[in-house]
């Protein structure tokens, strides 16, 4: 990267950010950051500048509230005002001249090739910075690497970064599990005749987020290998992952409204209201992205919900739990045989609603900021595992399942809503709780008549009078 007062240009150099404010010739700026081992941390680098230029500085500045906190974005501090909170005997300046000898610059055109090693009692944030107190701005040339050991799992990675690959790579297995379980379980659902939209709404989910993981893999592989990776991977994990959870956050509601459970489909206000809150959580999300790669400062150690966007998102998820409330609460006060199923969902994900939105204050006000990615990521992926794992077990078509909520098949959904008065009384199911006690013996569940399809009848009741195989102009209410 080239410094040439107030402008620069980028070259390839792994892990750095480059960024100048200043609309004059500047004689500080701020270089990168990097969060180092206790031991093993290491920065190399080569500086080139002419002799006319001498003298400029590489300044180390570290998270404690007296260094670096104090001299970021202050602007009524000069030069040597944040010169002076460094400690010389920590070695925190480095004088890029031939006097100094661990400069290692060279005369004529400057060229300083050097390194410098980090050991420290904990995990810590060090900045890096150059000035020329006093003088004409800065012109140099520079390249930068910043490591931590030589494992591939550490190498390229700050130290707030340190498990993230293995986690996702833990993480991408489980959900892959899931994800074929899911599928295996929809096998069975549709030989059944009862593979709904919401059970499908959750394998698209799970779906999307192995995608995500699976791009967030990749992005952090190639990132250990060189220490660049491609950002445009880990974008289009995040986008992923956003999809994921929108799709698994409709689809909990729709459930919450009897969404395939009690009815057929939901009204036309509810659709209207439903397609505005999604597209406003969605609006919401994009402009969280837009923030993040527009407006966070490398120079600050943030968080994506440590933002406008951010709480707008925590205050989103909690409106969505209150309609989520009201939704089961009206179900089951019509529905009152159908506790099984929305006792234990209602109850589970109360957690999940919640869980988001503490998460993002955890970590934005109790875990230190040289952990907290990492941690962070871990708990995000794992209340994310939670949810899914939580709906897979609540629907498995098992005959042992009490809770399973479906009792109406696909094809039976059609003919309640093509009954001549398909308007509110065709919208909902007959009450009729899952007869998964029909499978059971005196102890044992009969597996053998799991997925059987008895023979039956189909009629219509007419009045009280059954009409087998045909249909009735004045029935008010399609019973199979």
């Amino acid at each position: 990267c080239t410094i040439f007062e107030n402008k620069c240009s980028s070259l390839l150099i792994p892990r750095l950010l480059l960024l100048c404010h200043h609309a004059s010739i500047t004689d500080w700026v701020f270089l990168t950051r990097f969060c180092f081992l206790t031991d093993f941390g290491r920065l190399d680098f080569r500086f080139r500048y002419p002799k006319s230029r001498c003298c400029q500085n590489i300044l180390l500045y570290f998270d404690d509230s007296s260094q670096w906190p104090a001299v970021y974005k202050r602007p009524e501090k000069n030069c040597y005002q944040k010169e002076a909170v460094l400690r010389p005997e920590n070695n925190q300046v480095i004088n890029l001249t031939t006097h100094y000898t661990w400069s290692g610059c060279v005369v004529r055109v400057l060229s300083c090739v050097g390194g410098r090693s980090f050991r420290s009692v904990r995990e810590r944030w060090w900045y890096i910075a150059l000035s020329k107190c006093g003088g004409d701005g800065l012109q140099l040339e520079y390249e930068m690497k910043l490591t931590n050991g030589q494992s591939f799992w550490t190498q390229h990675f700050s130290a707030d970064e340190f498990g993230i690959l293995e986690t996702d790579i833990t993480f991408l297995v489980i959900f892959s599990m899931v994800f074929l379980l899911s599928c295996y379980f929809a096998y069975n659902l549709k030989g059944r005749q009862l593979l709904h939209t919401t059970y499908k709404m959750f394998m698209t989910a799970a779906g999307v987020e192995v995608l995500s993981l699976l791009f967030h893999c990749v992005y952090w592989g190639l990132y250990a290998r060189d220490g660049v990776g491609n950002g445009s991977l880990k974008i289009l994990g995040k986008l992923l992952f956003s999809v994921s959870f929108l799709v698994f956050l409709l689809m909990l509601i729709l459930l919450g409204k009897g969404f395939t459970v009690t009815r057929a489909r939901i009204s036309h206000s509810g659709s209207v209201k439903l397609s505005i809150y999604m597209t406003v959580y969605t609006i919401t999300y994009v402009i969280l992205f837009i923030y993040e790669a527009e407006f966070f400062d490398p120079g600050e150690v943030l968080y994506a919900y440590d933002s406008p966007a951010g709480y707008g998102l925590m205050g989103l998820q909690l409106v969505a739990y209150v309609w989520f409330c009201y939704a089961v609460l009206v179900s089951l006060k019509h529905y009152p045989e159908k506790q099984p199923f929305y006792v234990p969902f209602f109850t589970t994900y109360t957690l999940w609603f919640f869980a988001v939105p503490v998460m993002a204050l955890i970590a934005n006000f109790g875990i230190p900021r040289w952990a907290r990615e990492k941690i962070v990521n871990g708990i995000q992926l794992g209340i994310h595992l939670y949810a899914h794992i939580v709906f897979l077990v609540i629907t498995r078509p098992s005959a042992a399942n009490k809770n399973f909520p479906y009792h109406v098949r696909t094809s039976q959904i059609g003919i309640l809503l093509s009954s001549p008065k398909g308007g509110e009384g065709a919208e909902s199911f007959p009450h009729h709780a899952y007869g998964n006690s029909s499978f059971l013996g005196d102890s044992q569940p009969n597996f053998t008549e799991l997925f059987s399809i008895q023979s039956v009848s189909l009629y219509l009741m007419c009045s009280g009078n059954p009409v087998y195989k045909g249909g009735c102009q004045n029935a008010r209410n399609g019973v199979v």
